[in-house]
């Protein structure tokens, strides 16, 4: 999961899609950071689990860099070894006060994700929690984008996770040696790779792009690839079509969160009964309980857009490989099955790629606009969409960490503008949702949760009934032999504990 242009420990470029998050957070309604809430069944071992995070910060190198603007702002950002790496500054514990509620574990996690990083330091952070009702424990996971998305970082969670409550831990790792890294050196790599990033955009490109933004309906004369390039981007950001609520106009920073739980197999067994997919369920449930709840506040709505995040990974090493796209959902009032119908129509136009531009398309021909520019035009398209979606596998099997084990993980998606997020982990057995919202966008979050609930068991009606004798079938995770992690010296390696503790765990 490293992208590198120069080797592990020196100087890695970001990806052209990371450089855009990177330059976007100028505007903080356009931070990409997510976060996640795992329930723990009691408090954790915070020494081991700070031994665990330790060793994953040397098994993926990029937890110990920070963020290197090129020189001169030519090219993206570079990701440079942190000199002063402290894993205490990543890694904290604290308490909750008395009663110690999911209300109040909520709100923490909205003022911890929304906490700006500092940027001398590598954009992570774990938030490590006692005091949860019922003798519980929780801890908040905070990464940037630009480390890794949703499902690499269900990928690097395997570094602290286990399969057993009283696992092994594993091995420990050398600390990486930097020693032979000179600062003079690495400079030089830099502006090198700075200079090629700036040949690599032909000034007659860019001066394409300038025009082409100031006067849209003049497409200035280019090549083939560059003209459709550009119209790309036109169609991705220059959309100025505004969102379609009534209700949700107000854009703020303070933010809201609830939580949802739906049981994967009723869902899973529902979508198959109405001839679609769980992710076309999940949208369904996300449009149908937007549309009650302006039905119940008296403003009706025939259709809202949401954004959709759709994963392109190929392979584990990479560390963001996803796109976004648009569907205009209909929201008026219907019977589910047929709003269930022309959504999945909807997710398999996406499936097949008719929406245009990827995302890194975009953020290619992004990199040769000012950041000013850039950000305007990401505020602006934020404008034209109501709520956001994205649905991250996970783990089907029980999982456990320091000692305890994971009851809940909800997910906290970034808004980036938009009303609400509802971000979904399944998790063993269950659909573990957060519902990210603006407060002032959305007046009644408590309404909105509850439509949400209701939409969801709407939909699991059209499940079969089971008969007694069934066996609720698992929910299907990737063998622990095929996912791949990297190295300290940025080579794929499986870990060989982690296979013998997972074939030791599906056989009991």
């Amino acid at each position: 999961m490293t992208h590198s242009t120069t080797g592990a420990s020196g100087p890695q470029r970001m990806s052209d899609a990371e450089g855009m998050m990177w330059r976007l957070e100028k505007d903080p309604f356009l931070s990409s950071t997510f976060s996640n809430i795992s329930i723990l069944d009691k408090p954790l071992d915070f020494p081991r689990f700070v031994r665990r995070i330790q060793r994953a910060s040397i098994v993926f190198p990029r937890l110990r860099q920070r963020v290197q603007p090129a020189p001169a702002n030519l090219g993206a950002p570079f990701w440079q070894v942190d000199p002063n790496f402290d894993i205490n500054n990543h890694v904290r514990h604290i308490a909750l006060p008395q009663p110690g509620t999911m209300r109040q574990l909520c709100d923490l996690a909205t003022l911890f994700t929304a906490d700006p990083f500092d940027r001398a330091r590598s954009p992570w952070q774990f938030l490590v929690i006692d005091g949860l009702e019922g003798g519980r424990g929780a801890f908040i996971s905070k990464i940037h984008h630009t480390i890794t998305d949703g499902e690499g970082g269900v990928l690097l969670s395997m570094q602290f996770l286990d399969l057993e409550r009283d696992a092994p831990e594993p091995p420990p790792l050398p600390e990486p040696d930097f020693s032979d890294t000179h600062p003079d050196d690495e400079a030089a790599d830099v502006l090198r790779a700075a200079l090629n990033d700036a040949l690599r955009i032909p000034l007659s490109f860019v001066k394409q792009i300038r025009d082409t933004l100031s006067e849209p309906t003049q497409l200035p004369a280019a090549t083939a690839e560059n003209a459709a390039n550009i119209r790309s981007l036109l169609k991705q950001l220059g959309d100025t079509d505004p969102a379609r609520s009534p209700l949700w106009t107000e854009r703020s920073l303070r933010r809201h969160l609830e939580t949802l739980r739906a049981p994967y197999g009723r869902l899973r067994d529902a979508s198959k009964e109405l001839g679609g997919t769980l992710n076309a369920a999940f949208v369904t449930a996300a449009a149908d309980a937007a549309g009650e709840y302006h039905r119940r506040l008296g403003a009706p709505v025939e259709s809202l857009r949401t954004s959709m995040a759709v994963s392109t990974r190929t392979n584990d090493e990479e560390t963001n490989a996803f796109t976004l796209v648009r569907l205009l959902v209909p929201t008026g009032e219907m019977p589910i099955e047929e709003r269930f119908a022309a959504i999945n129509e909807l997710a398999k136009s996406v499936k097949s790629g008719s929406d245009g531009a990827s995302l890194q398309t975009i953020a290619g021909i992004g990199a040769a606009v000012p950041t000013s520019v850039l950000t305007r035009l990401a505020r602006a398209q934020s404008q034209t969409v109501d709520f956001a979606t994205s649905n991250v596998r996970g783990a089907g099997i029980p999982l456990f960490v320091a000692g305890s084990r994971l009851v809940g993980n909800y997910p906290v998606g970034p808004l980036a503008g938009v009303a609400f997020n509802l971000t979904l982990l399944s998790h063993d057995g269950n659909m573990d949702m957060g519902l990210h919202i603006d407060a002032a966008a959305i007046s009644q979050p408590g309404l909105l949760k509850e439509c949400m609930e209701e939409s969801f068991e709407n939909l699991m009606r059209h499940a079969p009934t089971p008969t007694p004798s069934s066996v609720p079938e698992p929910m299907p995770m990737p063998p622990p032999e095929a996912v791949a992690v990297t190295s300290a010296s940025g080579s794929a390696t499986r870990p060989r504990w982690w296979r013998r503790r997972a074939s030791r765990s599906t056989t009991t």
